[in-house]
């Protein structure tokens, strides 16, 4: 397996890209924030992940970038980050959540930090922020006050566009993943019996995963293995010691993380007999899936794709099953902004990387998923996680 890796070169030109759009709509500095839900805005642009700490980036419109590490993570910024001609900062508003204290010699906080950029640039009249779902209240409020006379503006949408169509380095990065999770279902799935528990099955994953070559699970999530009718019905799940039985749904959903990009499957499967019902469902979401990624070409709208869905679904009696076609992004997040609605009629575009999702829920014996990572190439879309399009067929006889 090839295992490449994002190089300093990416991440500067990542970081030029970004201030293009900071000079289009007049900004002077950006400050991302990134935490073990969002973990991707700091590394997208320097390569730094942090471990058990959140982390930060201060990237002026000229000069110098500050990445932004706690205490404990130093060290490893030292060695992560991969941004030439950047800073490293210690900051302790963004280390261990305990409030642990270190005593560790050049920290600021950081009002102290951002009273620094502006010295080297006292006519900061706009500054915008990436991470508005999870950018902290104490960062934010020392933010206005040293910038008091600044427009505060959010810059969420900037930076997910940005991250949206995939560069040849991260495709590489993607299909070594994606490779990576057909392959672990390939290996484990053969080896789940009747009477294993949903964790065990759970650390099968990992340690295959982990075999293989993998960073992690998928951010943010390690594998759920939802058995049942009761336990298949949540949608996203901490796994149990629930022993799983034959002919009973048993939904697996199972992702990587590979330098910081993530690909999943989300997969039905039964031990032994399958009913009937189980299996015409399957074969309905299998062939929904098909039908509907046949339509993801450059230049289509994705209603047409969801439409297309929902109506084969309607066509075949299980749309009251479906409580969503989900179509979205896959990258540094395993499902990634911008999102894919009927209503924005976003554009499917060339080097694109996109899951497609089919949801079955609220079966009275039970709900799965069917989920695949595609990569759209100027012909359409491809199926890059192959699990599925080969166990499929032969477990339920499609």
């Amino acid at each position: 397996m090839n295992y490449p890796k994002i190089e300093g070169k990416e991440y500067q030109a990542r970081v030029d890209a970004i201030r293009k759009e900071m000079a289009q709509r007049g900004i002077d500095v950006l400050v991302g924030f990134s935490n073990l839900l969002e973990i991707g805005i700091v590394r997208y642009y320097c390569g730094f992940a942090p471990v058990n700490e959140s982390s930060a980036i201060i990237i002026p419109a000229e000069g110098e970038v500050i990445v932004c590490s706690g205490q404990a993570s130093y060290d490893y910024c030292l060695v992560q980050n991969a941004l030439p001609n950047s800073r490293i900062a210690i900051l302790p508003e963004i280390g261990e959540v305990s409030g642990f204290e270190y005593n560790t010699e050049g920290q600021l906080d950081f009002e102290e930090l951002f009273r620094e950029v502006k010295a080297t640039s006292p006519t900061v009249k706009r500054v915008a922020f990436i991470g508005r779902l999870i950018f902290p209240a104490i960062i934010m409020s020392k933010l206005r006050k040293v910038f008091a006379d600044a427009e505060i503006v959010d810059f969420d949408d900037v930076h997910y566009e940005q991250r949206i169509i995939k560069s040849p380095a991260e495709i590489e990065c993607l299909k070594t993943n994606w490779a990576m999770v057909s392959e672990m279902f390939t290996n484990v799935v053969p080896g789940i019996e009747v009477g294993m528990t949903e964790r065990h099955i759970e650390g099968m994953f990992e340690a295959e995963m982990m075999r293989l070559g993998a960073e992690s699970y998928v951010q943010s999530f390690a594998p759920m293995v939802a058995t049942g009718p009761e336990n298949s019905y949540i949608s996203m799940c901490r796994n149990t010691m629930r022993q799983i039985k034959e002919s009973e749904i048993i939904n697996l959903a199972a992702g990587v993380c590979y330098e910081g990009y993530n690909g999943i499957i989300c997969s039905p499967l039964v031990l032994g007999k399958i009913p009937e019902k189980i299996k015409d469902a399957v074969k309905c979401a299998y062939e929904a899936l098909n039908y509907a990624s046949a339509k993801m070409v450059p230049g289509t709208p994705c209603d047409v794709v969801l439409n297309a869905y929902t109506d084969y679904l309607t066509k075949y009696g299980y749309i009251d099953y479906c409580p969503y076609g989900s179509l979205h992004s896959t990258g540094m997040l395993e499902c990634e902004a911008p999102t894919f609605t009927v209503a924005n009629k976003r554009v499917i575009e060339e080097n694109m990387a996109i899951c497609i999702d089919a949801y079955f829920k609220g079966m009275e014996w039970g709900s799965f998923r069917i989920e695949d990572c595609y990569l759209i190439g100027k012909d359409g879309a491809k199926r890059m996680t192959t699990y599925n399009d080969k166990a499929l067929p032969k477990i339920f006889g499609l």
